[in-house]
Parts: structure tokens; sequence; C-alpha cells
């Protein structure tokens, strides 16, 4: 006979269920005997000071043990995890540190857990099991009832008609008992995740801080991917191109008695092939300087300084190279603010200054042009103002119409 699959997974589920709150009896009464020796031992001697000393000592001692107990129980019995929680200890020991880490580790909730919550929840499991006891006492009393004697059995039971009532009452009961301790063994659950786990507050600042580590791997990862891209293209496409503006070159140069029209071709090929070398170089170097990466921001902004049509006035004040990615940042904003001063405002002039102080990068740009520039406006500062932002830096655009335009951005530059 086939067993349906919902009547075994219930099944399942009340034998978990039970074999959960039954193997959490004996850890919810473990400081009974504590708080009982301590009251009757107050009681008979009147020394309290001893006695909440001792008692004290053995639940601080005991609670540690207690709630790994209960993480394991909860863990490999029904599968729910309850994290731990480990603040860092704070590394000088004065009293208002040692407070700020037991406000953080919350003790005193996981003694008000096994102390004054373990006993009531002890009391509720042996009522889910004495129930299931008697389900199964009833559910099977026909059968069972058989084996005891004639007097015992009409002293217990009365006339042998009441034993079906017994067995249906033990059943419909049965029915209920994996919902019962269903019920039961999620509140206790919600209690262990409330009381022995981290509060609200603190699994957020663990998953912030956790998606923190995350984006800064992200960055990193494309960071990475944009210099192997870069690299790519220099050593591979850029020489192809090469190779064949020489191939090209070589060609006019050497073979006078060409044909007047395939010598124009050549030529013109020529041509296109060095404008493709150089639109290649421009893609290579906003993609990744590679000056940025062997020298630092310095020399690259030299570089970017050197490059641009208008004078630039450019001062760098380094104590020591920053990150790549905060480099990376630090150039593109330049870069972009540099090409905006150029194409679009009309400036005659530029200024960059680039300060380390402290743990952060300060970038700014100024220039002489029109002004009447808006990062809010969906240009290229909004997606500088998202870059900034990637890095937890602050990005800033004074730039009212008739200028002078200045951008600004702070990046934190502590490894």
């Amino acid at each position: 006979m086939t067993i349906p699959a919902g009547l075994r997974r219930a099944v399942l589920r009340a034998r978990r269920d039970t074999g959960f709150l039954a193997a959490g009896v004996l850890p919810h009464l473990a400081l009974v005997p504590v708080w009982a020796w301590a009251a009757t031992t107050t009681a008979r001697t009147g020394n309290w000071l001893l006695t909440v000393s001792v008692s004290a000592a053995l639940v601080l001692l005991g609670t540690p043990v207690l709630t790994a107990v209960q993480r394991t129980r909860y863990r490999v019995l029904i599968g729910v995890d309850v994290p731990r929680l480990t603040p860092t200890a704070p590394e000088q020991r004065t009293w208002a540190s040692t407070a700020r880490w037991l406000a953080a580790t919350r003790p005193w909730r996981k003694i008000g857990y096994h102390l004054l919550l373990g006993p009531l929840l002890a009391l509720l499991e042996l009522l889910v099991l004495a129930v299931a006891a008697a389900c199964l006492a009833g559910a099977t009393a026909c059968a069972w009832s058989w084996a005891l004697p004639t007097g015992i059995r009409q002293d217990w039971f009365g006339h042998l008609t009441q034993l079906p009532a017994y067995t249906a009452a033990g059943l419909l009961l049965l029915c209920a008992l994996p919902w019962t301790a269903r019920a039961v063994a999620g509140a206790e659950a919600r209690l262990a995740l409330g009381l022995l786990g981290p509060s609200r507050a603190q699994r957020l600042q663990e998953r912030v801080d956790q998606l923190a580590v995350s984006r800064t791997d992200l960055i990193e990862a494309v960071d990475v991917e944009r210099r192997r891209i870069e690299r790519d293209l220099h050593d591979g496409t850029q020489q192809r191109l090469v190779s064949l503006a020489v191939n090209l070159g070589l060609a006019v140069a050497t073979r006078p008695d060409l044909p007047s029209d395939a010598r124009e071709v050549i030529a013109s090929a020529h041509l296109e092939a060095k404008e493709a070398i150089a639109e290649l170089n421009d893609l290579v170097r906003g993609l990744h300087p590679a000056v940025l990466e062997d020298r630092g921001l310095d020399a690259a902004l030299s570089g970017l300084a050197a490059r641009t049509p208008l004078p630039v006035r450019l001062r760098v004040d380094l104590e020591e190279r920053v990150a790549p990615n905060v480099e990376s940042v630090a150039y593109f904003v330049i870069s972009e603010a540099l090409t905006n001063a150029t194409k679009h405002a009309g400036a005659m002039r530029a200024e960059v200054i680039v300060r380390q102080v402290g743990e952060v990068l300060r970038v700014r740009v100024t220039d002489d042009g029109l002004g009447g520039a808006d990062a809010a406006a969906g240009t290229g500062l909004t997606g500088l103002a998202k870059r900034v932002g990637s890095l937890d830096g602050a990005f800033h655009v004074s730039s009212p119409v008739g200028g002078p335009t200045t951008i600004t951005a702070e990046l934190p530059c502590a490894r």
C-alpha cells in the first residue's frame, strides 16, 4: 500500500518538530537548579550575598554553553540558523569601551532567555509531548487494551463500546499534532532569533557591511577587467593596425610603378589606418591609461594636461599613491571636466588641484567658461557623480550662468 505524499510529509514534519521540542526540555531546564538552589539557600541561611554571587557566576558561565547548545539544536533539528553575534572586542580596556562592548553583545537577553523564558518553554514543550503521548495512547487503545486483564480493562474503560470513542478522539488529536508541534517550534524559533541572535538594527548593519565589501570587490573587478581590455587593445589590435599602416606606407613608397588609381586607393587606406590608430589610442587612453597604472596619478594628469587644447594649471599634492580604483575615478573626473570645458564651455584656461588631506583625496577642476553645467541634467556629469558615489565619495558642481565652473570630488583613499 502506498502512503499518500501529503500524509507522509505530515508524519515526517510531526516527528521532526516533536523531536525538536523533546530535545529542548533539558537545555531549557538547565538553569532551574541554579536559581532554585539560590532561593532555598538564601531562605535557609539568610546569606544572600554569597548565594547571589555564586549563582550569578554559574549563570554567566553556563549561558554561552547553553546558547551554543540551542544554536546547534535549532540548526540541526529544524534547519533554523541563529546568527552568532561577535562584536569586535575593544583594543583598550576602559570602562566606557567595556560598557559599549556589553551593550553590543547584549548578554542580558541571552540570560533572560535561559533563566526566565527557558522554564516556560520547557513547560510548553512538556505539554505538547504529553498531548502527543495521549494521542498515541488513545489511537491505539483498541489494540493495547486487550493485553490488560478483564477486570482492569473494565475498571479503566468501562464498557467495551467506549474503546472506539477513545480511539477516534486519539486519532483526531493525532491529526492536529503536526500543526500544533509546528506552531510551537516556529514560536520558539522566532524567540531564539530575537533573543539569542543579533537585533534587527545589527542585522541591517551587518548586511550594509557585506554590501559595502561586495561593492568594493565589484568595483575592483570592473577596474581589473578595464585594464585587461586596455592591454588587449594596446598589445593586439593596435599593433596590427600599426603593422597595416606601415605596410601600406611601404607599398606607396616602394612601388612607384603602380597605377595612379591604385596609388590613390592605397594612400587613402594608409590615411584611414593612421586615423584608426589615433582613435584607438584615444579609446585605450579613455579606458585606462597605462601611465596611470605604471607611474601613478601625478604623471597621468601631467600627460592629460599636456594633451588638453587649453592651458591647464596643474597642482598635485599627494603623500603617497592611493588605491588604484581611487586613482582611476579621480583621473576620469578630471578628464571629463577638462573635456567639457574644452568642447562645451568655451573656456580659455583651467585649473586642476589634487590634494590628499588625511584619508580623503580632494579633486577640484575650475574653468572660466560659460557655466550653466548641471549634474542632474543627465549629462556626463551624472555618470561622474555615480562613479564617485560608488566609492562613497562626494561630488559637487558649481556652475552659475556666465561662469566660472568648479567641479569638486572628495574620495576616501584609506587603504
